[in-house]
């Protein structure tokens, strides 16, 4: 059946109540030389004809490969619970919840999402969520300026490539000054930032695990940085909390983090979720939203938009951000995920990821040619081989591969270099064959 909006009736009763004769009428002010002439659209499609042409189209993309690409988005497998869930209607319809009164399953479930972020973190207090992993973190380098009133910031360069570019772009036109740390795939050089660290500076930015794999305990990092008065803000891979040390464990003041691994497809590069969370000293700095629980006159429990620091709900001067509203339905999809697996449960999801990338090391490692290069990781990791790694990435595609990172396209030097990631959804017969694969590629 064809979806048509308005019947012809409607339409004459809607020209008429506003005072034209015609809808070409409306476009009167347009001139003749600047209307088009036609659409160039095909004819109308029956269903069954539309859904055939999809298929058609869909066939052609190439769903098949065994991927072993991360560097800050991963492949995951999601419990079809979470799509169960999350699509009910009243889930997926609602917009933000102006009205807390009308709204108490929504600011319910968001509640919930900042409790299960400060759980995964030992952090004190988040907000409803924001955009992305890299708009959190430069939200967090805000919050740091807003605080200590420095602008001064030092930024490890082992940092996620694609966040860095990011805050260049964000700070461009802001009256900071940046130290980046120069990249390194193992620990990063303390005496360089010991160095940088002065009383105008506001915070470190450090990522853990870094970009390379690399996971660090950053605790005299953050210790240092007090002394001088400034913040450590932490970029964090949620999935790897379940087995190292927290960011809250750590000291810092500041926690930032994709959540795109807490149960959201890569859907070729969104929607997804940022979480920032903080110490609650700090609390009526933090951008956007922040829900809380409260009692009504009757002595129930009820939730309420606590904080609203941003300009739609206050003067703008006053905001802390300009962002407009959360990735609620994305932070719902992240504390069904997270509710299901349970405590137990994520801690085993982890050691998953761990241990099948630990396997893949050992395997890689009996190459000849093959430098496995970090060897303190989670379920990322560097390996050097003797050809240009951008090369051998493009080749894999034809065995059935994405055979990771090539770092020669973020990093000079680095050319030969290949970013690895093994999540627990890597069977050992595709680890094995990735590797025999790899073998003849590099030594052909």
């Amino acid at each position: 059946m064809s979806y048509i909006p308005h019947t012809e009736e409607e339409i004459k009763k809607m020209l008429e109540t506003i005072g034209v004769s015609s809808i070409e009428e409306l476009f009167a002010d347009i001139k003749e030389d600047l209307r088009p002439k036609s659409f160039n659209l095909p004819e109308g499609k029956s269903e069954f004809e539309v859904k055939e042409h999809m298929e058609k189209l869909s066939s052609k993309n190439n769903s098949n490969l065994i991927n072993f690409i991360g560097g800050g988005f991963y492949d995951h497998y999601i419990p079809a619970v979470v799509d169960a869930i999350v699509s009910r209607s009243e889930f997926y319809t609602p917009y933000t919840p102006y009205q807390p009164e009308c709204s108490q399953g929504v600011l319910q479930t968001i509640y919930e999402y900042q409790t299960a972020i400060c759980n995964l973190t030992d952090m004190e207090v988040s907000n409803a969520s924001l955009y992305d992993g890299g708009s959190a973190l430069f939200e967090g380098m805000m919050m740091a300026w807003r605080i200590t009133g420095r602008n001064k910031f030092i930024i490890d360069g082992s940092l996620n490539p694609i966040y860095q570019k990011m805050l260049s772009t964000y700070t461009k036109n802001l009256p900071f000054e940046i130290i980046r740390i120069p990249p390194h795939v193992n620990e990063i050089e303390r005496d360089l930032i010991y160095k940088n660290l002065d009383d105008k500076t506001a915070c470190i930015i450090l990522q853990n695990p870094n970009f390379f794999g690399t996971v660090e305990d950053y605790t005299d990092i953050v210790e240092k940085a007090h002394s001088f008065g400034a913040l450590a803000v932490i970029s964090v891979y949620p999935v790897s909390l379940g087995l190292i040390k927290t960011p809250g464990e750590m000291g810092a003041d500041i926690v930032t983090g994709e959540g795109q691994s807490l149960g959201i497809p890569l859907s070729f590069g969104g929607p997804y979720f940022g979480f920032l969370c903080s110490k609650k000293e700090f609390v009526r700095k933090m951008p956007g939203r922040i829900v809380g629980a409260t009692v009504d006159k009757d002595g129930n429990r009820r939730f309420v938009l606590t904080l609203q620091t941003r300009e739609q709900h206050i003067r703008r001067q006053k905001a802390t951000s300009n962002i407009c509203t959360n990735a609620a339905l994305c932070a719902l999809r992240a504390l069904i995920f997270l509710s299901i697996l349970g405590k137990d449960g994520f801690v085993e999801f982890a050691k998953l990821n761990y241990n099948k990338s630990e396997f893949t090391k050992n395997v890689l490692k009996e190459i000849p040619g093959v430098e496995i290069l970090n060897t303190q990781t989670f379920n990322e990791f560097t390996i050097r081989i003797p050809k240009d790694g951008r090369e051998v990435v493009k080749k894999m595609v034809d065995k059935g591969f994405l055979a990771g990172i090539p770092l020669g396209n973020f990093f000079k030097g680095m050319e030969n270099c290949i970013l690895i990631t093994v999540t627990e959804k890597r069977k050992k017969e595709e680890i094995l064959k990735f590797a025999q694969e790899l073998k003849n590629e590099i030594n052909i």
